[in-house]
């Protein structure tokens, strides 16, 4: 091989190695382009996240913001200001029992088995009316919400009729339904749902379905929460007539049976 060729060889294979190495290199530099725009990507996505959780986080929840409500979307069959009386019975009826519940509380739960019958039997005779105050404050001791979907969903048997609202409130309540009051089971709509299925009135109502799916009288729920709230009564079931409470004989429970209900309206009714 001649001296000339040798050099020209060299020469070219200098040239190759150049232009290997440019490539490379510009390989190199996207490579690293799309690492920097990659991170940037995550960390806006991050930031994205972080910022979408504290807006998230500071939004009130459901019960919050039906709390919080400026109008309210009272049941039919109510009276006075958001509706938060309820009165179900004979209009010519001359005197009115007050019942203070909870839907989760055990003890209501008690007095509906027991005596709920003879009390809607009195008050289609005409005996008293009933006035009803719901509470939510089980929910409040654990956090929960079934004492506020329940009475939702009872605002929601009231808007069909009194008569759905009184039987919907026995299905609540029964021994079939009424669970542990340390399981949460009322806040599950398709629970509530499922109970409703066996009050005719309710069975296959499109309208009570869509109200309690949609809270629509969550607000109002929560404005009956307060009215129990103001009305200084400490505990469920409390039951009331001309301001009196009525209380089993011989201490200050409720009457849980039917005997010790009558005995204690009985002197009520008197005064």
């Amino acid at each position: 091989m001649s001296k000339r060729n040798s050099q020209a060889n060299k020469a070219a294979a200098r040239e190759r190695l150049r232009i290997e190495r440019e490539r490379q290199a510009k390989k190199e530099k996207a490579r690293r382009q799309l690492v920097v725009a990659g991170t940037a990507v995550a960390v806006l996505a991050v930031a994205g996240g972080v910022g979408y959780a504290v807006v998230q986080a500071g939004k009130p929840s459901r019960w919050e913001a039906a709390a919080d409500a400026k109008t309210v979307a009272a049941p039919k069959n109510t009276e006075g200001q958001d509706g938060t009386t309820v009165v179900v019975g004979k209009p010519e009826a001359k005197k009115t029992l007050e019942i203070y519940e909870d839907s989760r509380c055990p003890v209501c739960a008690n007095f509906e088995q027991n005596v709920g019958a003879t009390v809607d039997k009195d008050v289609t005779d005409g005996k008293y009316k009933l006035r009803y105050v719901g509470a939510t404050f089980i929910d409040n001791a654990d956090q929960g919400e079934g004492s506020k979907n329940a009475l939702s969903a009872l605002g929601a048997a009231l808007d069909v009729s009194p008569e759905a609202f009184l039987k919907y409130k026995a299905a609540l309540y029964s021994t079939k339904f009424h669970p542990d009051e340390k399981q949460d089971k009322f806040a599950k709509d398709s629970y509530l749902l499922e109970i409703a299925d066996t009050v005719p009135a309710l069975k296959g109502n499109a309208e009570f379905r869509k109200n309690v799916e949609n809270g629509t009288f969550d607000a109002w729920a929560m404005k009956m929460s307060k009215t129990f709230d103001k009305s200084g009564v400490t505990g469920t079931p409390t039951l009331k007539m001309d301001g009196k409470t009525l209380t089993a004989e011989g201490n200050d429970n409720p009457p849980l049976t039917v005997d010790e209900f009558n005995t204690a309206l009985a002197k009520v009714l008197k005064g």
